[in-house]
């Protein structure tokens, strides 16, 4: 059986890659890559491996991201360092799930659910998966630093993200504004689509900051924000009918 690895851990990779060849040594793993964009590449451009194992958090962002954009077919077993990323559906339906460090025996009842999995429901099940609060993982606060102490600031109170320069930044829903450790590009899939939605590539906003919206030039949309220069909060040619159907929800 053809193996592929989707793994950001080195260390972790070549535990599993020793622990197959212990358990099925029938195996072959045929890639060990690290990040979205090289999943999505190396499906896109190989020949579909007969299973996967896939970290759940990767360098660059989750890998339910790689099931959006490439069609998979073969069976696909989750694997993580998080509890809260469980999913019954995983194991009900020939899907599972592992928790790191990964022990023998669960990897080996893994792989004898994967044997018998139907490719047909494996599709339909990944793209449920991405769409339940069960397989989104939203942050619900973040850490920021004020002077020389640490603040928590409830998600609830986020009214936009957006980048500047080269660092990224919040405003909150009392007037503060505050750098975080994070490039939008890490955040887009930590956070509740239902609720941020992300209109250019510098700015992610909050429905709660969306009460001031203009029409635009060029069919585009601009939203104000107080406390920040609105010259930049337009809506992206491209994203402009998602945004309104987003907001109509």
């Amino acid at each position: 059986m053809r193996i592929l690895i989707l793994e950001d851990e080195t260390r972790a990779a070549s535990y599993l890659e020793r622990l197959l060849a212990k358990v099925a040594p029938n195996m072959v793993v045929i890639a060990r890559l690290e990040s979205v964009r090289e999943g999505v590449k190396y499906l896109q451009n190989n020949p579909e491996p007969e299973l996967i194992f896939s970290d759940i958090q990767l360098a660059d962002g989750l890998s339910f991201e790689i099931y959006n954009q490439v069609k998979v077919r073969c069976p696909i077993i989750f694997t993580t360092a998080y509890d809260h990323y469980a999913i019954e559906a995983f194991k009900t339906n020939g899907i599972d799930y592992l928790l790191k460090p990964i022990e023998e025996e669960r990897l080996t009842q893994a792989i004898e659910k994967a044997k018998h999995f139907s490719p047909g429901l494996l599709l339909e099940k990944i793209l449920a998966i991405n769409n339940t609060d069960a397989g989104k993982i939203c942050k619900s606060r973040f850490m920021v630093k004020v002077g020389d102490k640490i603040k928590s600031v409830p998600i609830e109170d986020i009214l936009v993200f957006y980048s500047q320069g080269k660092a990224s930044y919040i405003r909150t829903s009392d007037a503060h504004t505050y750098c975080i450790d994070y490039a939008l590009d890490q955040l887009e899939p930590l956070l509740d689509p239902e609720k941020y939605f992300r209109i250019n590539r510098k700015y992610i906003v909050s429905i709660n900051a969306c009460t001031n919206i203009l029409a635009w030039t060029n069919s585009r949309l601009r939203l104000k924000i107080d406390g920040i220069d609105d010259s930049d909060i337009i809506v992206a040619r491209e994203r402009v009918q998602e945004f309104k159907n987003w907001l109509d929800r």
